[in-house]
């Protein structure tokens, strides 16, 4: 079974993700192995992550987020309520 191509707008919201995490980590003055040890990834990991690789799943994203400190504005943000 052939995988149906992902939507422009998919990988440009990753490709987006993916810098805004690795600028955060920039701000943090945290180097990518850093990074990895902290969040329990490999740097080939944390590399797709930044490099807005879709095909990481989603618990890998919140996983960084969450290490950067900023699972709460994730939540936040998504907040049905707001």
């Amino acid at each position: 079974m052939a995988s149906r191509p992902r939507p422009v707008r998919t990988g440009r919201a990753a490709a987006q993700l993916g810098a805004q995490l690795a600028a955060l980590r920039e701000q943090q003055d945290l180097s990518v192995d850093q990074l990895a040890e902290r969040s329990n990834l490999s740097r080939a990991t944390v590399r797709r992550v930044e490099g807005g690789d879709p095909a990481v799943g989603l618990g890998v994203y919140l996983t960084v987020v969450k290490t950067l400190g900023r699972l709460d504005a994730v939540h936040a943000a998504l907040d049905p309520e707001d």
